[in-house]
């Protein structure tokens, strides 16, 4: 996927306010399917992160993530509140919401203030179409450059359940390694 960025990214500060978003760039699929990225969500995309995240027939997001509890059946405000960032990809035509990435502060290990959670998810029918990698990428340069009220350098952390492989695979993609010390059995921690 190509990422066309747009101009004045630099002054952007986050977290942006609940309900607020910021075109921030343009993006185009291998097959020609024309995407936004967008800082923050509206209340439109919450409805279709809630919907999608309650789908019981995604099997691969309800066995690979906690999205069902988290915005689903929990309160996207109060996920909010724990000061996340999130970023998302919107198919032009269509007005949906085709990828979600998000950030945010949360220590890896106690006493250590650098550390950031980061999470992903593409929804049908946009998943296994290549949009992931360059997003994510994408949106983890601009977080990282943007996000305030940090005194050293952002270190980023993923949980991945361990029979995830395309989210595994993904993850080493992106340059992430697994920390034998803060994973389990069931899920893997990488690290950035």
């Amino acid at each position: 996927m190509k990422i066309i960025p747009q101009e004045n990214l630099s002054d952007l500060s986050l977290p942006l306010p609940i309900y607020n978003s910021i075109h921030i760039a343009d993006a185009i699929g291998k097959d020609g399917e024309e995407f936004s990225v967008f800082l923050g969500l509206i209340k439109k995309h919450i409805d279709q992160l809630r919907r999608f995240s309650l789908n019981e027939k995604d099997t691969d997001l309800q066995d690979n993530t906690s999205d069902r509890a988290r915005f689903g059946e929990g309160s996207y405000e109060d996920w909010y509140a724990k000061n996340r960032t999130p970023f998302c990809l919107i198919h032009k035509r269509d007005d949906i919401l085709a990828s979600l990435a998000w950030f945010g502060p949360e220590p890896l290990f106690p006493g250590e203030k650098d550390w950031h959670t980061v999470g992903w998810r593409a929804y049908p029918p946009f998943r296994g179409k290549g949009l992931m990698k360059n997003f994510i990428n994408f949106v983890s340069d601009i977080y990282i450059k943007n996000f305030k009220n940090i005194e050293s350098p952002i270190k980023l952390w993923v949980a991945i359940r361990r029979n995830n492989m395309k989210g595994l695979k993904l993850a080493v993609s992106l340059g992430f390694e697994i920390s034998e010390e803060a994973s389990d059995d069931i899920s893997a921690v990488m690290v950035k």
